[in-house]
């Protein structure tokens, strides 16, 4: 056994439990100690000790888990947060050792040996490492150490709340590991296997020849079967810190005025640049962060359809600040600190032009990123479209540059929706002119009077002519337009729920004689013109 253990790294693993509740319960300005539920993919991904207490699960249902805790608070899981949340905590443990090996945000693994050799033993230096988390006001971690990284990870797991740390005796790691279920091996279709041959138990499964694990499992399963004996031979890779790129501008005294501060942000904006230059790099997303003497924070993530210049750097902080200001760009609180955080860099050579230039594609971004730097944060718009009944409902106009997220998802049931994808009730295409206010009309049956639609979707007479009420915008509004072809009713039956809401919509196609066909909607007796198809 000796001779086994000597190519083994001893490890020491750190694990924080529930770390992803705190992470995301710290972004949302919630208490980790309130009942917290964090959901990836619909289920319960981690829940707090709070929402435990109340029989909350991982992999439950949101709703059975809300069933279960009517008070629960639930976060949506973002990968994103949680590392960013989890990479101060890697710098307050690499102050007092050096070479940590981030596992997954909440857990991280670093040799043993110096650590053990600096403050006398291994427990004395998990007892140092735990200490230094509390002050850095991150309690409850966990530290376990023995051969090898899988077994100092289920020794952290193993470790209670009252002693806080495990140390499996060197050469004692598959002892330790027996009586763990194959489910800690966390390899799903392999587990499922182990189990319908009875292998339920890690002991149980070490027990096998290595050759026949190799033969029947394959590598998978061979390297399972060598952490299982606690041969785990992996070594502790010290992370490599990326340059630090962020950059931060103190204001002594506090600044109230936009200007005084994009003045002054400029020349941040131009180190920062020159320093992602001289690494072959270029920003495309920027997180802005505006401390005000309030205390309060405010960030937010800006895009870039190419990458960001100084001119556009000064540009979204200045956006951000008018954003929470008056008229007069006067803030409502003082600005303390600016911090400008590269949130995505990419490779300069992902950017570069082509032999004969951009093309037109990259002049269009250039004009139209100069058009809104002068006009400002929303005076260039792109349209994104998303879920919803109406035409109008489905268009979200976005700021150029941000996000494309739509105000209505479209992934969700939208009954009675005008187009559906899976539906044959409404005719394609959708029309070309949509109005941005739907326009008064008129529509009238043959013998003169204006045709109505029962609640049975029953006409009162077939259109013959449809006369637009007056408008600046519809020329001819006071003609009569024949109608040579027409389609309908398409009706919908929205917030039935509501006695007083004006619930009864159905929409029409209607072809005059110019060859122009329109899309008509009738609600409560009052005809309007929605959109055109040119």
């Amino acid at each position: 056994m000796r001779a086994q253990t000597r190519n083994l790294t001893r490890t020491m693993v750190v694990w924080i439990p529930d770390w992803p509740v705190t992470a995301a319960a710290s972004a949302a300005g919630h208490s980790p100690e309130a009942p917290v539920a964090v959901l990836a993919k619909g289920r319960v991904l981690a829940s707090s000790a709070a929402a435990r207490a109340e029989g909350v699960r991982r992999g439950l249902r949101a709703r059975d888990a809300q069933s279960r805790c009517p008070e629960l608070v639930v976060l949506k899981y973002d990968p994103v947060i949680d590392a960013r949340a989890f990479d101060p905590v890697i710098g307050c443990l690499e102050a007092l050792t050096p070479g940590i090996q981030v596992i997954r945000p909440g857990m991280c693994a670093l040799k043993a040996r110096g650590p053990s050799r600096f403050y006398g033993s291994e427990t004395a230096a998990a007892e140092k490492l735990l200490d230094r988390l509390e002050t850095f006001d991150v309690p409850g971690g966990r530290v376990g150490v023995a051969d090898g990284p899988f077994a100092a990870e289920q020794a952290a797991r193993a470790a209670s709340a009252a002693t806080r740390v495990l140390v499996v005796p060197e050469g004692g790691s598959a002892a330790f590991l027996a009586p763990l279920t194959v489910d800690t091996l966390e390899q799903p279709t392999l587990t499922d296997l182990l189990r319908r041959l009875g292998l339920r138990s890690l002991g149980a499964f070490a027990q096998l020849p290595a050759t026949e694990v190799l033969t029947r499992f394959g590598p998978d399963g061979a390297f399972a079967h060598r952490l299982a004996r606690g041969g785990d031979d992996r070594p502790v890779v010290a992370r490599q810190a990326p340059p630090e790129l962020a950059r931060k501008l103190d204001f002594e005294p506090p600044v109230d005025r936009v200007d005084q501060v994009a003045f002054a942000v400029r020349a941040v904006a131009d180190e920062l640049v020159a320093q992602l230059t001289t690494l072959g790099l270029v920003c495309t997303t920027l997180r802005v962060e505006v401390g005000t003497e309030s205390g309060r924070v405010h960030e937010r993530e800006w895009l870039h359809p190419r990458w960001f210049s100084p001119a556009d750097l000064v540009d979204r902080v200045r956006w951000q600040l008018q954003g929470s200001g008056t008229a007069t760009s006067e803030l409502t609180s003082p600005v303390v600190r600016i911090r400008l955080i590269p949130e995505q860099v990419d490779p300069v050579g992902a950017h570069v032009d082509g032999l004969w230039g951009g093309g037109p594609d990259e002049r269009i971004h250039r004009a139209l990123s100069r058009v809104q730097s002068m006009l400002g944060h929303g005076g260039v718009v792109s349209v994104v479209v998303g879920g919803g009944r109406g035409f109008l409902e489905r268009q979200t106009l976005v700021p150029w540059g941000d996000r494309p997220v739509p105000a209505n998802p479209p992934d969700l049931p939208w009954p009675g929706a005008v187009i559906s994808g899976t539906s044959n009730l409404w005719p394609t295409p959708a029309p070309s002119s949509i109005y941005p206010a739907p326009k008064r009309a008129s529509v009238l049956a043959a013998n003169g009077r204006q045709v109505s639609v029962s609640a049975r979707g029953i006409l009162s007479g077939a259109p013959a002519a449809f006369r637009f009420e007056p408008a600046p915008q519809v020329a001819d509004s006071n003609k009569l337009h024949p109608v040579t072809a027409w389609a309908g009713p398409w009706p919908v039956e929205e917030r039935w729920w509501d006695e007083d809401a004006e619930n009864r919509l159905a929409r029409f196609q209607l072809v005059g004689a110019d060859g122009r066909a329109w899309l008509f909607a009738i609600r409560n007796n009052q005809w309007w013109v929605e959109a055109s198809y040119d």
